[in-house]
């Protein structure tokens, strides 16, 4: 069974959840417009691909981020870090920082039984050269999991566990995320499902632990994982 003290009881309501998903296509929007005031400023800062895509993408994972502080902290007058249960504060700290690679490792053992096809991920593109490496670095393994466990983890997954229970909200909170991965992974049966089942393991990790800060070091380091691999296949 699931840890009886760590059952959620947010305040947040459905009505917010759409609030936020009302706020995702104006936040795009701005971030093209901010995208375009750099350009026009500074277009030497965009010279790079990788520092145009992932500078966008962490201009949209900041509007969004605003839109969910808004509803939790505005709306409500709530404490916004601590609502979400972002703490170090929980059990077994250490243990989960090899939780992330040994996850890694069984979603890839996993993949290699439901023969999986071998699909180059987008982000490995990106990658030209030192500097490009260590920006894509930085947003597989910190902005992006800090952004994606705050939103589906922090904000989505109580929701759904006062609703459904804890068992079915964690998986249903794992579907809207690895739909969110399905263009990157050219929405191959096997990948969603892989990235649904590491969902998964963070909802739990999320729920056990009471802390969205452990779902994400997990996160981060299954990401960091995938990330190693790359870079000593590609130096071999």
């Amino acid at each position: 069974m699931l840890a009886a003290e760590a059952r959620e009881n947010p305040f947040w309501t459905y009505e917010d959840l759409a609030l936020f998903l009302g706020a995702v296509l104006p936040s795009w929007a701005l971030a093209l417009i901010l995208m375009r005031g750099v350009r026009a400023v500074a277009p030497a800062v965009l010279a790079g691909e990788a520092v145009r895509t992932f500078l966008f993408q962490s201009l949209v994972y900041a509007l969004l981020l605003g839109a969910l502080y808004l509803v939790v902290s505005w709306r409500h007058g709530q404490p916004f870090w601590r609502s979400l249960r972002w703490t170090l504060r929980y059990r077994g700290a250490f243990l989960y920082l090899a939780a992330g690679p040994i996850l890694a490792i069984a979603t890839s053992l996993l993949g290699a039984a439901l023969r999986a096809p071998n699909i180059p991920s987008p982000i490995e593109e990106f990658i030209t050269d030192r500097s490009s490496l260590v920006i894509v670095v930085l947003f597989t393994t910190v902005f992006g999991p800090v952004f994606e466990e705050i939103l589906f983890r922090g904000f989505l997954l109580p929701l759904l566990v006062r609703s459904v229970g804890p068992w079915l909200g964690i998986l249903l909170t794992a579907v809207p995320f690895a739909v969110l991965h399905g263009p990157q992974n050219q929405w191959a049966w096997q990948q969603i499902v892989l990235v649904g089942l590491a969902g998964a393991v963070f909802g739990y990790v999320r729920y056990v632990t009471g802390s969205t800060a452990a779902s994400t070091i997990i996160h981060a380091g299954y990401n960091l994982t995938f990330m190693l691999a790359y870079v000593v296949q590609r130096l071999a």
